[in-house]
């Protein structure tokens, strides 16, 4: 624990640009056989201007290193990171690259929430090591266990030094071995960033946090609570708004302790972060992962905040278990009770809420009991995602020397719970309703994009790569375990006027339909949002939704073509039978069958392949035509 040490609270840093001299770097020789080159790997390998090289970024874990998930918050926090050190070898002329092959130097930015990223980490310096490329290591890993053998002669970046990045790597390419682990003010919000999603920019609002979980290695590494003022995220808020980020992730060890340390609260930023978002909801603030016990003092206030048609009606709530005892042994400083409050309360008061939250399967101490306890926790909640992980016991935590339950039990456990889980259908009463989503990126199978309705359910579409950034209103066609699959109806087009609270209207303001179209059923006739007037704030109408009485909306308008409404009837058939494949664990209870050919559609076939017939019999009579008259 001796490397615990406070952190000095600040929103400043050293500015972009900032460069200290040589001597305060803290520079060591590498120590290495200093054989000479021969001329001719000189003539081969002239040296290279700084800035010029090719940097190869690599993250582990979660996103205050990296930038993606839509569970695991760590992800938020070192994703975050790698795209603030890229952005500033970026802007000093380093070309940043995924692929190591191409890397004159690596850059790993490491996490320690568990020991599987870490024995990761340690395959990948080894493999640069025997590569003979220059390594920096940053992160986590470094910050809490700087002794550690793989780090032996490997340059290092602290936690809270990623704004030197640029001056670690010049360095290390010279040959020498640098180590900045002190810890210092926060790091500057406004540091240069190369965004790995550009419309989704990862913002960090606090380091470390106020818990002391006996399991825990991040504390280790991130130290106390230090938070950005709310001024200096408020002024990133709008500078992002401006580059066309279309959804802000809020990202904290822990966001409900947001403010402690210099005087404010979580609802004071929120507000006003959500003051400065455009009113036609083009961008949306997503609030990142917290941990029961802070957020139990504002419940009421962070409803109304999830509320707002600005942000998405989700978050990431862990539990680790649902027994008390073992949340004792945990030091997770609430119980399984108060837990049911969060959840029960955000339910109740944000429509369609959508809550996410993570087991540990194992922890020394576990008993039958107490996993029985968690197991009756999921099923009564049916949470549509949660994050089950085996117990890593991490050296250095309290957890690491408790009696450990057996290795056998502990899989067996998380693959029973990952069987309940999987077990649930979340979705089902999505299909065939009308919701508006946001869409931000391309799916990894390359056919679909990727967008979120407000409770940030992921919805699947198949629609061209410009509509990326924007946002629509699609139909659900399919549900999955995983995703729902939607039909686009409309693209809405984007004001981007800033949304004051004062100037909202109250329909506005606690409306879940801040669209007519969102969160209300497409039914055959137009119809009142099915949330009622009370809540809408008074009778609107889909009137964008029209159909006729026998037909879907996108088949009715494509009936007026028979041959694009064939067309578009077989690919709606095969479509459901690909998306099933697609989505991992997806059981759509609808039946495709591939020989299901009804009596329309073997006519309309009939008749194209007649057509066709004809059609090649008049070419070929003509060119017989011709090759007699000559």
């Amino acid at each position: 624990m001796e490397d615990i040490e406070d952190l000095l609270v600040g929103s400043g840093g050293a500015p972009p640009g900032f460069r200290l001299p040589f001597n305060a770097v803290g520079v060591n020789p590498r120590k290495k056989n200093k054989a000479k080159p021969s001329k001719v790997s000189q003539m081969n390998d002239p040296p290279k201007i700084p800035g010029t090289q090719t940097i190869y970024v690599k993250t582990f874990g979660c996103s205050h290193n990296q930038a993606k998930s839509n569970t695991c918050q760590p992800i938020f926090e070192y994703q975050s990171d790698s795209e603030y050190m890229a952005g500033q070898l970026s802007a000093f002329g380093y070309a940043i690259s995924d692929n190591p092959e191409e890397g004159d130097l690596w850059l790993i930015n490491t996490c320690t929430v568990k020991n599987p990223s870490q024995s990761a980490m340690n395959t990948l310096i080894t493999k640069c090591k025997s590569a003979k490329k220059p390594l920096v290591v940053a992160g986590c890993v470094p910050q809490g266990s700087r002794d550690l053998k793989e780090l032996e002669g490997v340059s290092i970046v602290g936690v809270q030094q990623i704004d030197r990045v640029v001056e670690v790597v010049e360095e290390t390419l010279k040959g020498h071995e640098v180590r900045l682990l002190n810890r210092k003010t926060l790091p500057a919000l406004d540091l240069p960033k190369v965004r790995k999603n550009k419309f989704v920019e990862i913002l960090p609002i606090n380091v470390g946090c106020l818990g002391a979980c006996t399991y825990c290695k991040t504390k280790h590494a991130r130290g106390h609570l230090g938070s950005y003022t709310v001024d200096s995220l408020v002024e990133r808020v709008k500078t992002v708004i401006a580059d066309g980020v279309r959804e802000i992730w809020l990202s904290s060890e822990d966001t409900g302790a947001y403010g402690r340390d210099i005087g404010v609260n979580l609802p004071i930023l929120l507000n006003a972060i959500v003051a400065e978002l455009p009113s036609d909801g083009s961008t949306m603030l997503r609030i990142g992962m917290t941990n029961p016990p802070f957020i139990l003092e504002h419940l009421k206030e962070i409803a109304a905040v999830l509320c707002h048609p600005c942000v998405y009606s989700f978050l990431h709530v862990p539990v680790q278990s649902g027994s008390d005892a073992v949340l004792t042994a945990m030091n997770r400083e609430y119980t399984v009770s108060e837990f049911r409050t969060v959840v029960d309360t955000l339910t109740e008061l944000v429509p369609g809420m959508q809550i996410a939250t993570d087991i540990i399967c194992g922890f020394p101490g576990e008993t039958d009991e107490d996993f029985s306890q968690t197991v009756n926790l999921i099923k009564e909640y049916k949470f549509s995602q949660v994050h089950i992980s085996q117990f890593y016991p991490r050296p250095g935590t309290p957890a690491a020397r408790m009696k450990k339950v057996p290795s056998t039990i502990v899989k067996n456990r998380s693959r029973e719970l990952t069987s309940v889980f999987e077990a649930f259908t979340p979705y089902n009463g999505m299909e065939g309703k009308v919701e508006r989503i946001w869409i931000t990126e391309i799916a990894t199978d390359g056919i679909h994009l990727v967008g979120h309705t407000k409770g940030y359910v992921q919805v699947l579409i198949v629609a061209p790569e410009t509509i990326l950034g924007t946002s629509a209103i699609v139909k659900i066609t399919s549900v999955g375990r995983w995703s729902v699959f939607g039909e686009v109806l409309e693209t809405l087009p984007q004001v981007n006027v800033k949304m004051a609270p004062d100037k909202v209207s109250n329909q506005e303001k606690h409306s879940p339909c801040f669209n007519q179209y969102e969160s209300c059923a497409c039914s055959k006739e137009p119809e009142p949002c099915s949330c009622g007037p009370d809540i809408c704030g008074g009778q609107i109408k889909l009137d964008k939704c029209t159909v006729s009485k026998n037909d879907s909306p996108m088949e009715n308008r494509a009936s007026k073509n028979p041959i694009h409404w064939f067309i578009r009837k077989r690919r709606n058939h095969a479509q459901k039978k690909v998306e099933n494949d697609i989505a991992l664990g997806l059981e759509n209870e609808q039946d495709w069958a591939p020989g299901g050919w009804g009596f329309v559609d073997r006519a309309l076939l009939v008749g194209i392949f007649v057509s066709f017939l004809m059609i090649v019999a008049v070419i070929m009579h003509l060119d017989f035509r011709t090759l007699l008259s000559k």
